[in-house]
């Protein structure tokens, strides 16, 4: 790849140290929970994860043990399943989407480039490019994911990852751009495939019939 040599100072590099510097004034007890949630916080998505696929796999066994009702197409729990199956898969391919990005405009983190600043944790080291943040784009490639499969999951994490966004920033490493423009990749990846995802519909009613039902439906 060219290396462009992205410079981020320039766009809102002033914004990154007044967030730097307001949490440097903050008590150690909430710096202290602020890192824990971006080293960790990516955990609570793989457990959304989990129990959206765990919720289409109650609806799809269920669905073969009573009537349907009114309304209630007979492969609306296959469809279900299929998204749920997905979202792992749509994330990692986020990933990837946003680390091409990252590869391609080599911007130092800004804690390396702005040797001034105090940071709550330790910065990381020269060429782990910094934007666009890959912790934003898996975020928000789950949480979109998750709303188009279930809304109550998604309302846990929406909220979830713009405060993994915001928290990226809050421990000083990446500026303000790189978590919105991560965002942004890992939103329209999920927008674009998620809906492509129901096409495996017929996949997984064909997964009922072998030994891998139990992945797909509750006995």
């Amino acid at each position: 790849m060219t290396d462009l040599a992205f410079g981020g100072a320039s766009i809102d590099g002033g914004l990154y140290t007044s967030v730097t510097g307001f949490a440097q004034q903050m008590p150690n007890f909430l710096n202290s929970l602020v890192s824990y949630w971006t080293d960790l916080g990516l955990g609570v998505f793989a457990l959304l994860m989990l129990a959206g696929w765990w919720r289409a796999r109650q609806r799809l066994g269920g669905s073969t043990r009573r009537r349907l009702t009114p309304g209630e197409g007979r492969h609306a729990a296959p469809v279900t399943m299929a998204m749920a199956l997905a979202v792992p898969v749509i994330v990692v391919l986020a990933y990837v989407a946003n680390d091409v990005v990252k590869s391609f405009f080599h911007e130092q983190r800004p804690c390396q480039t702005l040797h001034h600043v105090v940071t709550v944790e330790p910065c990381p080291g020269l060429g782990d490019w910094s934007f666009p943040s890959n912790h934003s784009a898996i975020a928000a490639s789950a949480a979109i994911a998750l709303l188009l499969l279930d809304r109550r999951l998604g309302a846990i994490a929406v909220p979830a990852a713009l405060l993994m966004g915001a928290s990226r920033v809050w421990v000083g490493a990446h500026y303000p751009h790189d978590v919105v423009v991560g965002l942004v990749v890992g939103t329209l990846v999920a927008a674009v495939l998620m809906p492509l995802a129901r096409r495996a519909a017929p996949l997984v009613e064909r997964l009922r019939e072998t030994p891998l039902r139990p992945l797909v439906a509750a006995r």
